[in-house]
């Protein structure tokens, strides 16, 4: 008899959480603060990692970059530094107007930024500069792993070392970032993290066996990440996954579906996408995929037979739609070998 009326109380709950979907498509939910907040972005240098930073910015965050490359990651937190002097500027020229009025829970002049080189395939290097950000920044509040690379080769022509690379950079790494500072947001039962991975997390296509194997292992470690926090009743701690469709960043440059199609399901600008993304986070959005559509692709493939699947790719041009990526990265490496004359 228990089991039943346990069965009767899950059967509402099922309901209820429907109901509370539809609604938050109806009232938009309030985005949360993260003012003051230590926010650590991965890959921070460039695409995706960079808008993310601006936008962290934008909301006060402070904000902890890590990039391999320096340079462009010191690009960023010139760019977020702006941000802060511009929206310092605006607070003094409003406070005179506000009087004593409220004042800011955090002054705009201790906003700062914060740069670290890592690689975060590389374990070691990830605990000893998440120790230094502990050490000289803070507990992180906000973790952002979103770093990522492909290889752009055919299996079988791809060196076993790329293979590696994308593994550990795309996948092994969100363990070692989440592992440094999961510890301290269970301890205060506060925390978000975001796993940035793609819609190539969720279904696959030809010529990047690496890189969909590389995000379906993101997408796995973030969900059953996100079943343990829960099962620990540490509902503090928020996680959001985020998956886009093709994104404008120049990482996939030549990436072609079927023409006649590509007008309806062109690249996603970044931007676009970021804020997308965003808005997800600040609302303690489980999952968001960019654009809708990838949520009736996912759906499809798993509901239909493998051979109904191959022939929607073939219609889209979705099963060769990474050749022309693959063939312009082999050109490009051809001709710097010429150049280089190897």
């Amino acid at each position: 008899m228990n089991i039943l009326l346990e069965l009767f109380v899950v059967t509402f709950r099922v309901l209820w959480a429907f109901v509370l979907a539809a609604a938050k498509w109806l009232v938009r939910p309030k985005e949360k603060s993260v003012a003051g907040q230590v926010c650590l972005i991965t890959g921070a240098g460039s695409g995706l990692g960079r808008l993310f930073a601006l936008e962290f910015a934008r909301r006060r965050a402070l904000l902890v970059l890590w990039d391999i490359n320096t340079q462009s990651n010191e690009e960023t937190a010139g760019m977020v530094r702006h941000i802060y002097r511009e929206m310092a500027e605006a607070a003094a020229a409003a406070a005179p107007r506000a009087g004593d009025g409220e004042k800011d829970a955090l002054p705009h002049c201790n906003l700062q930024v914060y740069t670290y080189t890592c690689d975060v395939g590389k374990r070691e290097n990830v605990y000893s500069t998440a120790e230094r950000v502990r050490k000289e920044v803070g507990e992180v509040s906000v973790l952002v792993n979103n770093a990522g690379v492909v290889s752009g080769h055919h299996l079988l022509e791809c060196p076993d070392e790329l293979i590696e690379r994308t593994m550990m950079v795309n996948c092994h790494a969100h363990f070692w970032t989440t592992k440094a500072f999961l510890p301290k947001m269970l301890e205060m039962n506060h925390g978000h993290i975001v796993t940035v991975a793609s819609s190539l997390g969720l279904f696959s296509t030809a010529g990047v066996e690496d890189y969909c194997a590389s995000k379906f292992g993101a997408v796995g470690f973030h969900e059953s990440l996100s079943h343990e926090l829960k099962a620990a009743e540490k509902d503090g701690i928020k996680t959001t996954l985020v998956c886009p469709y093709l994104v404008d960043t120049g990482m996939f440059r030549g990436c072609r579906i079927r023409k006649e199609i590509e007008p309806f399901l062109p690249p996603l600008k970044p931007e676009y996408c970021v804020k997308q993304a965003m808005r997800a986070i600040l609302t303690d959005q489980p999952m968001i995929c960019t654009p809708r559509l990838m949520y009736m692709v996912t759906f499809m493939k798993s509901i239909l037979p493998f051979e109904a699947v191959v022939c929607m790719y073939r219609f889209l041009g979705a099963d060769k739609c990474m050749y022309p990526f693959i063939a312009q990265r082999k050109q490009a490496t051809n001709n710097n070998e010429a150049k280089n004359g190897i």
